[in-house]
């Protein structure tokens, strides 16, 4: 029976954080879904590798024992084998190194689609078991691709939330979509857990990608109670754009206002305010204002606010108008902006 380096199958390091084992499980897994690779039997084989990995790196308990298996793992191999195979019920075995004891649970026809070396140590685990976010559970070797993708907070946008893939203490994530105007006032959300309906208050100033925890409202069917995790993403603004409590904004003024400057209102999430903008304004500048930005999150005050205006040349009806156009050409000093330096 050969050793199988599960960090080497996921492409992470021996101390790798379940957050960076988790995001390597779901690019593989992605990748070489059967969905994806049709037809491809090396994917089909790399998938269920990658998923046994992920089955034991994602379990902390798992791991544990994983991990203490290190060079020893063919002297508990040899101790498991002379323990006689997979018994239908419960029944275990010990005395190795460290004081491990491991046990089998269930029918061994449903860890088919796992290799050997994980059936011999781990077969005490729900191994053939899958679940998804909503408690619901079905036989096989690994997730279905819809699965995997609802785990990356792909799924419904809007009002309502919806919960991805179960960790294994019972932990489950949302997504709320908010726009930045409910960023900068705060609100609140409605978001599904199997059959429950939450309401999940979302603070102002957050910012996307930000984790509102709710703990004990997870899931905790054959687990310990987890915590929601709601996901916050920021739909895209068509005038402001966000740069953490900043705010960056155009602003279109007329040839005359850029030339002889002007009082020019200005839109904010405030209200309205008035932009002095001087003689003489070249367009492309940036003027600052103080305070107009976003709440910051969990703190006093506010970022700023940036305005870049744009000159937007008026256009020139008839020829009386073009006259008037050369005239002022030679009344305004413009050194040739193509001149190189």
């Amino acid at each position: 029976m050969e050793y199988r380096d599960y960090y080497a199958t996921l492409g992470v390091p021996r101390g790798a954080g379940q957050a960076e084992i988790k995001k390597a499980f779901r690019r593989l897994a992605r990748k070489y879904h059967p969905d994806v690779a049709k037809g491809d039997v090396a994917a089909e084989q790399r998938f269920k590798e990658v998923n046994e990995a992920n089955e034991v790196l994602g379990d902390p308990e798992k791991r544990r024992l994983y991990d203490r298996l290190g060079s020893d793992w063919e002297a508990y191999a040899r101790a498991g084998a002379a323990g006689g195979g997979f018994p239908g019920g419960t029944a275990g075995f010990g005395g190795f190194p460290g004081g491990i004891r491991f046990e089998y649970r269930g029918d061994p026809a449903d860890l088919g689609g796992f290799s050997e070396f994980f059936r011999t140590f781990f077969a005490g685990a729900p191994a053939g078991t899958a679940t998804s976010g909503a408690g619901r559970t079905r036989r096989g070797a690994g997730p279905t691709f819809e699965e995997i993708v609802g785990d990356l907070g792909l799924g419904a946008r809007g009002a309502t939330g919806t919960a991805g893939t179960r960790a294994p203490r019972g932990d489950v994530e949302a997504i709320a979509e908010i726009t930045l105007e409910e960023a900068y006032h705060g609100t609140s959300r409605i978001v599904e857990v199997a059959d429950r309906r939450l309401e999940v208050t979302v603070p102002r100033g957050i910012e996307d990608g930000k984790r509102i925890r709710i703990r004990g409202k997870g899931t905790g069917r054959g687990v310990a109670a987890g915590d929601l995790y709601v996901v916050v993403r920021l739909a895209p603004h068509p005038v402001f754009a966000r740069k953490g409590a900043d705010l960056h904004r155009e602003l279109p003024i007329t040839l005359e206002e850029a030339l002889i400057g002007a009082e020019v209102p200005v839109g904010t999430l405030k209200g309205r305010v008035l932009l002095t903008v001087p003689a003489g304004t070249q367009p492309g500048r940036t003027f600052r204002l103080a305070g107009q930005g976003m709440p910051r999150l969990r703190a006093e005050g506010f970022g700023d606010l940036y305005v870049k205006v744009r000159v937007v040349l008026p256009e020139i009806a008839d020829e009386a108008g073009r006259e008037l156009a050369r005239r002022l050409g030679g009344h305004v000093r413009q050194p040739n902006p193509r001149c190189e330096r």
